[in-house]
Parts: C-alpha cells; sequence; structure tokens
C-alpha cells in the first residue's frame, strides 16, 4: 500500500485556501499502480450478488468503471445536475467549499438492485452521503461505499454510519 499511497500527490491549497487536494492522476498514469488499484477493490465484491457499480463524477467514473469491468458487471453513472439527458432523480450536498447537486436517470436503478458505490476520495463524506440516500429512495442495496483513498481527518465516515465503508489506501491530513 505504501508504493500506491507514494502514487497519489499532495496540492495544498487546491481549490481554495486550507484544502488539501489528493491528486489521483499521478496514479492513474501508472499502469501497474492503476490496475492494483482496481484489483484490490474490485476483489472485494466478487461473488457477492452485486449487479452494478456507481460511480460519482468525475473520478468516480474512472474508479467505479474500472472496477464494473473487472466484476463483469454494468457501471451507473451519478452527474452533476443537468448532465443526464433521461429523467432524473437528484440531491442536493455540501462540499468542503460550497454546495452542489447529483442526479441519477429514474431508471438507472430497481428496487432491491445491489449496488457498489464508487469514489476516489472520502474527504467530508457530503456527496457519497447524498448518492446513498439518493439510492436508497429508488430502492437499491448499497453494498459498500469503496474509495481509493480517505482523508481521515475529515471524518466523512461518520456521515454513512450504518454503511459498510472500504478505504484502500487512508491519509490524515
Amino acid at each position: 500500500m505504501k508504493a500506491l499511497k507514494k502514487r497519489i500527490r499532495n496540492i495544498p491549497d487546491f481549490p481554495i485556501k486550507g484544502i488539501q487536494f489528493k491528486d489521483i492522476t499521478t496514479l492513474l498514469s501508472d499502469p501497474a499502480s492503476y490496475q492494483r488499484a482496481i484489483d484490490l477493490m474490485a476483489h472485494r465484491h466478487f461473488q457477492k450478488g452485486v449487479e452494478a457499480v456507481v460511480g460519482i463524477e468525475a473520478r468516480g467514473f474512472v474508479m467505479g468503471a474500472a472496477m464494473a469491468y473487472k466484476l463483469g458487471i454494468g457501471v451507473i453513472l451519478v452527474r452533476k445536475a443537468g448532465k443526464l439527458p433521461h429523467k432524473t432523480v437528484a440531491a442536493e450536498y455540501t462540499l468542503e467549499y460550497g454546495k452542489d447537486r447529483l442526479e441519477i436517470h429514474e431508471d438507472a436503478v430497481r428496487p432491491g438492485m445491489k449496488v457498489v458505490v464508487a469514489d476516489d476520495v472520502l474527504a467530508t463524506g457530503g456527496t457519497v452521503s447524498a448518492v446513498v440516500d439518493l439510492l436508497k429512495r429508488q430502492g437499491a442495496v448499497v453494498v459498500e461505499c469503496c474509495f481509493l483513498a480517505e482523508l481521515t481527518d475529515l471524518r466523512g465516515r461518520e456521515k454513512l454510519k450504518g454503511q459498510k465503508v472500504f478505504s484502500l489506501l487512508k491519509f490524515r491530513d
């Protein structure tokens, strides 16, 4: 895990002062590191009846699509408002540095569908908490929220109480 952690670049004061941004592009550009991370994130879900991976815009698409491919299942996209072409269901949430809105196609999941939520970094938990609520409103069963990395000092895991959470890498900032 140390080798994977070293592949993630820290960008201080981005996008605003006080935020320690974890830039995963350096890990993604290294084929061996990216493959290892996806293998470790996906293997947890083989033969567990998971039907789709839900990727959160935008870096969650990179993690979620690769995991879904590895698992041989579909990927569902949760996007920022106005980006999906069909009827949507929405949720508003708070970021470390503002507010935003996410949407999913209203027919993307069906009641009882087992899904894994994938994203790059768990920070304050606001985004993923909104996604979990959105999926549950649609009747999905969220098996796990799976992250490449977690910023433990921001305590985002606390917003996901009662939800299984896995983070491949953990950072203290």
